[in-house]
């Protein structure tokens, strides 16, 4: 049992409600990780065309000009724009009720950067963001 809890948690569980919100402001991925996964829940009753969330992951200095661009790609791209060599992985957008996930090369994560998760639902990034850390 002690040899489980010493290994590396190579996913993080967000949930995400109708209030606008995700339930964490940041999360850590361990360096040793080879994959890490965001699984994202959306607690509320809301449609996802109403109040849908997903979650994106960039370089802090790209997020706001990601998230610009997407309100343009539509519900049908989850707000991102098509092959957008900035995201480093996203999630589709969900409603009320709805779960999804995505699985990413850690490597794509560099210690000396800044980045950041957040929601491209249009104006939603300005309250549904935090950090992102590689240690």
């Amino acid at each position: 049992m002690a040899t489980s809890a010493m290994a590396a948690e190579c996913e993080v569980n967000i949930d995400s409600t109708d209030a606008m919100k995700y339930d964490k402001n940041e999360f850590v991925i361990d360096k040793s990780c080879e994959e890490f996964t965001v699984n994202l829940t959306h607690s509320g009753k809301l449609p996802k065309n109403a109040m849908g969330h997903n979650v994106v992951i960039t370089k802090a200095s790209n997020a706001q000009a990601v998230a610009s661009d997407g309100m343009t790609a539509g519900l049908d791209n989850d707000y991102i724009k098509p092959d957008d060599e900035r995201v480093i992985a996203h999630t589709e957008i969900i409603g009320g009720g709805e779960k999804t996930s995505v699985t990413f090369q850690v490597d794509k994560i560099k210690p000396e950067e800044d980045y950041m998760f957040f929601c491209s639902f249009p104006g939603h990034i300005a309250v549904m963001k935090g950090t992102v850390k590689l240690q």
